[in-house]
């Protein structure tokens, strides 16, 4: 697989239901037994592969249609391989926080964490940073 922008993410960027600005965007480390579903639109989709949140996205930018964010560490809630991050809309409720971004072309992908071990997620400073629309 390579990173990929979930389309029904995409959808919500068109229709306004996601506005990466001014939204509450969280990075999650995912376990390698998840399989990219470009159909599933809410974390309640996507089974039980959740392996520690992010807080909040620090510093976004949307600069040329180029989405883009401060570093953000994300603690591991267990000890198993993990081979990519989602990004996603928070909304305190897995069944309403819409997928937006698969990343699992990254630099320190894939990666075993320690079981409370901080991961360190830098984002690209390449011209297409975290992802571009």
């Amino acid at each position: 697989m390579t990173n990929a922008l979930f389309s029904l993410g995409r959808e919500g960027f068109l229709d306004g239901s996601i506005d990466w600005d001014t939204d509450d965007i969280r990075a999650m480390l995912v376990k390698d037994t998840y399989t990219f579903d470009d159909t599933d639109k809410f974390l309640s989709d996507i089974g039980s592969v959740d392996n520690g949140r992010s807080a909040a996205l620090g510093t976004k930018t949307v600069t040329q249609g180029v989405a883009d964010a401060a570093d953000t560490t994300i603690t591991a809630t267990s000890a198993v391989a993990c081979n990519a991050l989602m990004l996603f809309k928070h909304t305190g409720s897995d069944s309403t926080a819409r997928l937006i971004a698969y990343i699992d072309t990254a630099t320190g992908l894939p990666v075993t964490p320690a079981a409370s071990g901080v991961v360190n997620v830098a984002w690209d400073n390449g011209s297409n940073k975290i992802f571009k629309l």
